[in-house]
This record gives structure tokens, sequence and C-alpha cells, in this order.
């Protein structure tokens, strides 16, 4: 395994691209109801994805997101899909990495890849590009949804996300269960942790 727990390499981009094209999903429009919150928590702020994988989320927030993976096979979907992404090194030398350049940042399905320690540092490393104010929003998959990816390393609940926040310095506003109450977490794998926090 590699990076991540596996995430940075073709197959893992692979893998995320089959889940993707499952034909069910595509006919119920699954992502509807994923697209409609992430653009509600976010509204018209420049948001920074950290760990944005395919884009999936950089497409609801467009065109006012940057994505940021280490996965470079991800991030050249990204860019093939028409959106604005870089891998952890490029985005380092990018126009984006600039202090408060953005008023938003959202890490989706991210911080269960990885155990405490490297999520906040990961995360640390992502503060100064926002503003004073900015919205932060952690999202995890809950019981569920941790156990369908061998590549998780962590299960992440409100008390975890709540650590963090609190590790990084963040303010929290508000926690939800989403789409469905937080009893649905453990049949259910699409239902998520929604931690939403603010930068001072």
């Amino acid at each position: 395994m590699r990076g991540l727990n596996g995430t940075d390499g073709a197959d893992y981009t692979e893998r995320l691209i089959r889940l993707g094209q499952s034909r069910w999903k595509q006919k119920l429009g699954v992502q509807a109801p994923y697209r409609w919150n992430v653009r509600r928590l976010f509204g018209e702020r420049e948001v920074l994805d950290v760990g944005c994988g395919l884009g999936r989320n950089l497409a609801h927030l467009a065109p006012r997101g940057v994505g940021v993976d280490h996965n470079e096979h991800s991030v050249a979907i990204c860019r093939q899909r028409g959106l604005t992404a870089f891998t952890t090194s490029e985005f380092a030398a990018s126009q984006y990495a600039r202090p408060g350049c953005f008023d938003g940042l959202l890490a989706a399905h991210v911080i269960e890849h990885m155990a405490r320690p490297e999520a906040v540092n990961t995360l640390a490393g992502y503060l100064n590009y926002l503003a004073s104010g900015a919205r932060v929003v952690f999202i995890c998959p809950q019981e569920r949804g941790y156990a369908t990816d061998a590549t998780h390393v962590l299960f992440t609940d409100f008390d975890g996300l709540a650590d963090i926040a609190a590790q990084l310095g963040l303010a929290v506003e508000r926690r939800m269960s989403f789409p469905l109450p937080r009893l649905a977490g453990s049949v259910f794998p699409y239902n998520e942790f929604v931690f939403i926090a603010r930068k001072p």
C-alpha cells in the first residue's frame, strides 16, 4: 500500500471511476441531494476542496471551487472534466496558494483515510489559505459507509471531528447527519457526518 493507505495510485482512481459509473446511480441521480447540500453549505463562497478525488464536489461547487489531491491520476481526471485541480506539490506553487484566498474549505471523505495526527497536520497546512471567518466543512461516512472501503484507516464520528476542529483552533457551528437521521448510518452506506466550523 502507498500513501494514504493506497489512495495515491492509478488503481484507486480507476476504482472511484467504476463506482461512479454504476448505472443505477446514474439512473436515479443519487448525487442530487449531496449536490444540493454542498451548494447550500457554501453558497457563493470560494472553496478549497482538500482531497478532491475525481472532482465530484468540485463539480457541485463550480465555478467557485479549487481542488487539491495527492493522487495525480485523480487530479488529471478533474482537469479532463474542466475543473481546477492541483496535486499537493502543484498547489503550493499555484496562484491560489496565498493567505486568505478562500472563504471556504471542504474535506469530504478524506479524514477517515488517515490517522488522527496526520489528518490534523494535513488540514493545518491549508488553514493559512483561508480568510478569517471562512467556513470549514468536514464530511465523513457513518458506520456502514466506513465498512465499504478497505482504504479507510480510522472511523471518525462527530466527537472525532470536534477533536480535529479543536486542535485546528476552529469554532464549531453545527453538526448534522445527512441525508438521513443518524440511526440510518449503520445500514445506509451513503449516510454522512457533516461537521461545520469556522476559522476565527
